[in-house]
């Protein structure tokens, strides 16, 4: 593997041994579903409609939602019912994104959407491999700030103990050091964000919530970078047993 990103290291900081199936074996694992395919809808529409006011970001939703689904299902059906349903909360949550921008923002310029990521870790693990990763959307208000936000789709949204959680948090941590390493830029003028687009919610339907990642935190991060190349560098690949209630190698021949 020529490139870490942020859902490798998880999936093995998740179980080790599941990395193993996936990145080292290359065993085919989860391949999307509706939920997946409603997310990657939503993005496309959202980055679109930042790029360019003009464009009709319910159309993107629709159109892209069609096609993510065709690609996943193929010659199966999807639930016909939760297709539906998504259908009009995306086509509800499209028109809701840039407006919670600007009441979060206010004025602000949009530097990139989809902005690659691609680092060596030569001086920071030693290692021959880069970190690799894409930034959902990254802008500037007026006081100079930078802002890296991170859009995750989900139902209701986030618990606190989901949004205090360190390791899903450190994806925006590993952001904001190679962004500032990248464009040479102070981490005190990078503040990152995740922003939670919720399907059934009744209300607060964008929700965007900071993310503060202080010297510690961010080497507690790259700590685990280390940890992971480390391990994997060793070939050790341990099961994690706590996390095999909703693996979709659970009770296969793979793992049995």
């Amino acid at each position: 593997m020529s490139n870490v990103s942020f859902s490798v290291i998880k999936t093995w900081n998740d179980c080790a041994f599941k990395y193993k199936l996936l990145y080292v074996d290359k065993i085919q694992g989860f391949k999307g579903n509706e939920y997946t395919a409603f997310g990657t809808a939503l993005h496309e529409a959202c980055e679109r409609k930042l790029l360019d006011n003009s464009v009709d970001e319910q159309e993107v939703f629709k159109t892209k939602f069609l096609d993510e689904l065709k690609n996943i299902f193929q010659n199966n059906q999807p639930n016909e019912l939760l297709v539906a349903e998504m259908q009009n909360q995306g086509l509800s949550l499209a028109t809701l994104i840039l407006p919670e921008l600007k009441n979060k923002f206010g004025n602000f310029t949009i530097l990139n959407t989809e902005e690659e990521l691609l680092l060596s870790l030569q001086e920071i693990a030693k290692s021959e491999r880069n970190f690799k990763g894409y930034i959902d959307l990254i802008l500037k208000t007026e006081d100079g700030k930078i802002h890296i936000i991170d859009w995750k789709t989900c139902s209701w949204g986030w618990d606190a103990q989901k949004k205090s959680d360190a390791v899903t948090s450190y994806q925006l941590t590993f952001y904001k050091y190679f962004y500032g390493l990248k464009h040479n830029i102070d981490p005190k003028n990078i503040e990152t964000h995740f922003g939670l687009l919720k399907r059934t919610a009744k209300s607060n339907k964008v929700e965007i919530f900071r993310v503060t990642s202080g010297p510690k935190k961010v080497q507690n991060a790259l700590n685990l970078l280390n940890k992971f190349i480390y391990n994997i560098d060793k070939q050790f690949y341990p099961k994690n047993k706590l996390n095999c209630e909703y693996c979709e190698f659970r009770k296969t021949k793979e793992c049995p």
